[in-house]
């Protein structure tokens, strides 16, 4: 998607966390617990990335930092990170309309933050092996954005703007249904294609569809437009991605595959499109019998 140039974007939704040496106690007892059920919630084997989340004879402390350099749309279209700005101030904006639709009254936006190689969260510490996730504990998503070159090279997207703001719209996805409780519903430890893992992730994916089709309505803290409306090629964007980490893609398994946590391209790239064609209140997978 492309940003209009003009448009101011709000820097302090997103920040840039640093570790440095410093004092501090690593992810260990309770932070294993947490990662452990995020595991559970997310569907994402967390646990194996929990790490001491220091360095020999000390400990980590995070430094966030804004992005005060992301000041406008023409930055989201020259800088991947300015471009998370962007993206967290349109998705901000949408769901801050759109979520009373669907049942939430309190919409609270999500913390958001930018790390390379590790960062401590408050579900426990975790490296950028696990891809973006979102932490239901600290209520915030977290993105490496070195995926986005993994995503195109590794697992064949087409790797444009509108891929990259898709995985954003998808962890987002998460927060909501975190608000609205539904992501307990996937703490059954239950796994395959009609699990309530993979409900709950196609909702997230039905979600950032609806955000998608209303993306060049979300305004700037100006009431300027944010974004161009979404061409067709940038749609098929975001469908590879959502394609290239369909369970049956990743772990080469079939629609019979007890191991899913995520779902399969089709059901992935379809249902971003039934959140495109419906909007919102389109996306209740746990309505369906065969999500």
């Amino acid at each position: 998607m492309t940003f209009n140039d003009g448009a101011r974007l709000d820097p302090s939704k997103v920040k840039r966390r640093r570790r440095a040496a410093g004092v501090g106690a690593g992810a260990g007892g309770l932070g294993v617990i947490v990662i452990f059920l995020a595991s559970q919630l997310l569907g994402v084997d967390l646990t194996g990335l929990v790490g001491g989340g220091g360095v020999p004879g000390g400990g980590t402390q995070s430094e966030d930092q804004a992005l005060e350099q992301c000041q406008t749309g023409e930055d989201a279209n020259e800088s991947v990170e300015c471009r998370m700005v962007g993206a967290a101030t349109s998705l901000d904006d949408y769901w801050a309309e759109a979520a009373p639709t669907i049942g939430l009254t309190d919409y609270v936006t999500p913390g958001f933050f930018l790390f390379s190689g590790s960062t401590d969260t408050g579900c426990g510490s975790a490296t950028s092996a696990v891809g973006p996730f979102y932490c239901p504990a600290d209520t915030s998503i977290y993105i490496d954005t070195g995926f986005y070159e993994d995503l195109r090279t590794r697992y064949g997207s087409s790797g444009g703007p509108l891929a990259q703001l898709y995985v954003v719209a998808h962890e987002w996805g998460h927060h909501i249904e975190n608000q609205l409780g539904i992501l307990e519903r996937s703490r059954d430890g239950q796994t395959g294609p009609t699990s309530a893992g993979v409900r709950v992730e196609l909702m997230a994916d039905c979600f950032a569809g609806a955000w998608t089709a209303a993306a060049s309505g979300t305004e700037d803290p100006s009431g300027r437009p944010l974004l161009e409306p979404v061409t067709d090629a940038q749609i098929r964007d975001a469908l590879s991605a959502a394609a290239a980490v369909g369970d049956d893609r990743i772990q080469g398994t079939d629609a019979n595959s007890h191991t899913w946590t995520h779902g399969s391209s089709e059901q992935r790239q379809r249902w971003f499109l039934t959140g495109y064609q419906g909007g919102a209140t389109a996306c209740d997978t746990f309505a369906v019998e065969v999500p």
